[in-house]
């Protein structure tokens, strides 16, 4: 496998698309780092995991039928259940012989076939058509044995690479290479970030981590929204795309395309893993002009609270009321008391976060 990885890593980065390799039940032995570049999933988190929870149910036929040597996968015997769909072959895979096989080199190997994968940065459908161009090769190494102790032969998988039917944009080219992920505990608060977003955002890990739930770098207009899909995250494992403004180490603001999803330990949730892409300021405005269109009055983003300060509703305290003379500083404020004497906002809520913020960030 080692060898495997150092072989696919040497292809050039300039390859529009990723490597796949899948065995005959169905789970995927290899993928290339560039997978993340394409469908928004991490290269570990896929590995040794069933393909088929990454295709389109109704492409999921025919992958099957291209991982079997004679496009003829085997059909469960009557009366038992076929394979589930979205499941790997499992226990149903036939294991074959070397000489009940065409050699290697045989053009019936050859696979090319269209299948629509699960992709977390899509905005339109959440699944990506990619062509899947390869052939079907022995996979060595894999130490199986049956039922008896005795090995078994080296089986045929499916070595491809799979590429974006549509070519893509030059903004998505310019975007691609800058998609970065964050750890977040549960109520979001910032636990790590890969080397890319500390380029994006310019904060340092500990900088992100010393303070609030995450939300004191999100744009006020946009808390709220965030928070919806927050909860929508907590009760079925993930966001959707969410598109909103984060704070930059230099008092920017940065669109991103964001999905967060759950991750599990022994069932229960244990963190959050978000995916996000920069955005150019033209995109970020496109989604925030459709999002005003769904949700036409003013508390549906926040501006009614957060903006018309000038004339304070009865029960709701004036979000930039300081205490004495401004604040200089230009970073997000890291209070942690308890909760404020003047307002009685929890500096933990959502409210609370948005108070703390510096208003010469608007």
């Amino acid at each position: 496998e080692r060898g495997l990885h150092l072989l696919m890593s040497s292809l050039p980065q300039a390859l529009n698309g990723f490597v796949l390799v899948v065995t005959a039940e169905g789970l995927i032995f290899y993928s290339s780092h560039t997978i993340q570049d394409y469908l928004g999933f991490h290269q570990v988190e896929v590995m040794h995991q069933s393909i088929f929870e990454l295709i389109h149910t109704e492409d999921q036929p025919e992958f099957r039928r291209n991982l079997h040597w004679a496009l003829d996968p085997p059909r469960a015997p009557e009366g038992e259940p076929s394979p589930e769909v979205g499941k790997s072959l499992g226990s149903s895979a036939v294991i074959y012989k070397p000489d009940q096989l065409p050699p290697e080199n045989s053009s019936f190997l050859e696979r090319s076939f269209v299948c629509r994968f699960r992709c977390l940065l899509d905005n339109s459908s959440g699944f990506l058509a990619l062509n899947l161009q390869g052939r079907l090769k022995f996979l060595h190494g894999q130490n199986k044995r049956s039922a008896d102790g005795s090995a078994l032969p080296p089986q045929l998988a499916l070595f491809a690479i799979s590429t974006p039917l549509q070519p893509p944009s030059i903004l998505q080219i310019q975007t691609k290479n800058m998609i970065f992920r964050t750890k977040h505990k549960l109520d979001f608060t910032p636990l790590a970030c890969d080397p890319k977003g500390k380029i994006v955002l310019g904060y340092t890990e500990a900088e992100l981590r010393m303070c609030g739930t995450g939300y004191q770098f999100v744009h006020a207009a946009d808390t709220l929204y965030c928070a919806e899909n927050h909860v929508r995250m907590m009760r079925t494992g993930e966001s959707g795309l969410t598109v909103f403004r984060l704070l930059t180490k230099e008092n920017r603001w940065k669109w991103v395309q964001a999905n967060a999803r759950l991750v599990y330990k022994n069932g229960e949730p244990e963190y959050i893993v978000v995916t996000q892409r920069p955005l150019v300021d033209e995109e970020g405005g496109e989604h925030l002009r459709k999002r005003s269109m769904h949700l036409p009055f003013t508390f549906a983003t926040g501006e009614a609270l957060l903006y018309q300060s000038a004339h304070p509703l009865p029960g709701f305290p004036d979000p930039f009321q300081s205490k004495g003379k401004p604040g200089k500083c230009r970073k997000p404020s890291c209070s942690r008391g308890g909760r404020s004497q003047k307002n009685g906002a929890d500096p933990r809520s959502l409210l609370g976060t948005v108070m703390r913020q510096d208003k010469a960030v608007y």
